[in-house]
């Protein structure tokens, strides 16, 4: 459990710990909160992440960030005895378990050091994580990398549990949050969808786990969720829930160093917001089926586009999370899509496999429309971009999220996989096609992005200094309750350790 050493320093600096789960959606905004938090001064930083979900994203992501970060990882712990089609996020969890005796000894060598622990910050997957932090004495929080409304529900769902039989797909009634749009039970996270799955009750404790925490930061700003932050802040003012602090947007920029990449060289070439741009994200997969349908859709319509393709899978729309390719050898995702396909639309699409500079796609001026799986990462880089979306959910909060940017936010048209075809839930090639038409030149189109660049303006003010609000929600933590803090400093807090036993830490 090696940790990269933090060059010496004269000055006396907080100490910060941040652990941060597997995934782009979580890796690349824990990097960006870090960033944050060390240049806002006075602090320094050490990230945790899982040696089970280690990979070459995460140090690259990592090595780019300010000396005064530091990294450790975490043993590998066994997984031998889970189900092979476990649910990728019953591994997280698991793995996050299991690791918690490692993360107890790593935190408190961080206490004896001179550095010591001014704050314990786990992100949206490892709240368990909390109850160590909780033991030891440290002040805690929760980074959460999605919105807020899609955290309502995640607290929510230990009482939906207990007042409900059913699955959430069958429930009858629209689930009404406080400032959250209603939401049909299909719409919530796929983990809580099957009770009888063993992720279930896992996803039930997560939801428990996450009062343990003294506050949210959470990846969202005012003017994407403002009924739901009015909302959660009086349910918080009344003990309901910890506080949450809206200090996003948290989005990557735009380096430069992409200027010679195919894909910006063939926008280059392509008038002012005409191309489609269609990437369903680093972990998700569409089956055959749908690949087929949705190539036949990008040619039937005539659009100008580029898609980002990534392997088929037709038995886990996820199937790309942990880096899985899901071809072999020298195989290629263009071997998937229909006979000629390449060649018909040689003059108006370019199809690059499994990878492109998402930011600076979204950035250039022939981007006019953003197929997107509604991923929270890849819906903040269209809001700061100024792109209007075509909604294409496919696992975890993201049929939440689709819901929420078209009904309430107006950013996003809607596609919904499941309807389109009798049986089989493929979106056909002429719904693909009329959506694509509609998102660059229709009227819905209009509107979306007038409203994509009402919120890139927004997005633009929040953290700005001063005025912006999640700048001043950020500095109201950061510089407000984290300085000074030690764990010596908290007194009276009664926490559940993992044993199941209840151990007094300091408040």
């Amino acid at each position: 459990m090696a940790i990269e050493s933090t060059p010496a320093s004269n000055e006396r600096r907080e100490h910060v710990v941040l652990l941060a789960s597997p995934g782009a959606g979580h890796v690349m905004p824990v990097a960006e909160l870090a960033r944050r938090i060390v240049e806002h001064g006075g602090f320094t930083l050490t990230i945790i992440t899982y040696t089970n979900f280690s990979s070459a994203e995460h140090s690259s992501t990592f090595a780019s960030l300010p000396p005064s970060v530091s990294t450790a990882v975490l043993p590998e712990v066994p997984l031998d005895d889970l189900h092979a089609d476990a649910r990728v996020e019953t591994r997280i969890f698991t793995v996050v378990r299991r690791a918690l005796p490692h993360l107890r000894d790593l935190l408190r060598s961080l206490l004896a050091s001179p550095a010591g622990v001014a704050v314990f910050v786990a992100d949206l997957l490892s709240p368990r994580a909390l109850a160590v932090a909780a033991e030891l004495g440290i002040p805690r929080y929760v980074f959460f990398t999605s919105n807020l409304m899609c955290l309502s529900t995640l607290l929510y769902t230990p009482e939906l549990a207990r007042t409900t039989s059913c699955d959430c797909r069958d429930l009858p009634d629209p689930i009404l949050l406080p400032g959250c749009v209603p939401l049909h039970g299909a719409h919530l996270a796929d983990p809580v969808q099957d009770r009888a799955n063993p992720v279930y009750p896992l996803m039930i404790d997560l939801g428990l786990d996450y009062l343990r925490a003294d506050g949210f930061l959470v990846n969202t700003f005012d003017a994407m969720e403002h009924e739901t932050l009015v909302a959660f802040k009086e349910l918080s003012d009344k003990g309901v829930y910890p506080p949450a602090y809206a200090i996003g947007p948290f989005v990557r920029s735009c380096t430069g160093d992409a200027a010679n990449d195919a894909c910006i060289r063939w926008l280059d070439d392509q008038p002012d917001g005409s191309v489609v741009y269609v990437c369903l994200g680093s972990g998700g997969t569409l089956s055959v089926a749908q690949t087929a349908e949705m190539a036949a859709g990008l040619e039937a319509s005539g659009q100008r586009f580029l898609w980002v393709v990534r392997f088929p899978s037709d038995k886990d729309n996820c199937a790309s999370f942990f880096g899985g390719s899901g071809g072999d050898g020298g195989d290629s995702p263009m071997n998937y899509l229909p006979e000629g396909f390449l060649e018909r639309t040689k003059g108006t699409g370019l199809t690059v496999p499994m990878w492109a500079p998402q930011v600076e796609i979204l950035n250039h001026r022939a981007v006019g429309g953003f197929v997107s799986h509604c991923g929270w990462n890849s819906t903040l880089e269209a809001v700061a971009a100024g792109v209007p979306m075509l909604t294409w959910p496919l696992y975890a909060e993201q049929r939440m999220n689709a819901a929420m940017l078209s009904s309430r936010v107006g950013l996003a048209l809607r596609v919904r996989p499941g309807t389109s075809r009798e049986g089989d839930g493929v979106v056909t090639r002429d719904e693909v096609a009329a959506a694509a038409r509609e998102l660059i030149s229709g009227k819905k189109g209009a509107s979306a992005r007038a409203k994509a660049r009402e919120l890139r303006v927004a997005a633009a003010n929040a953290m700005r200094a001063p005025g912006g609000r999640s700048r001043e929600a950020f500095d109201a933590v950061v510089a407000g309750a984290w300085k000074g803090r030690s764990s010596s400093a908290r007194v009276g807090y009664a926490a559940e350790t993992d044993n199941g036993s209840t151990a007094t830490a300091a408040e």
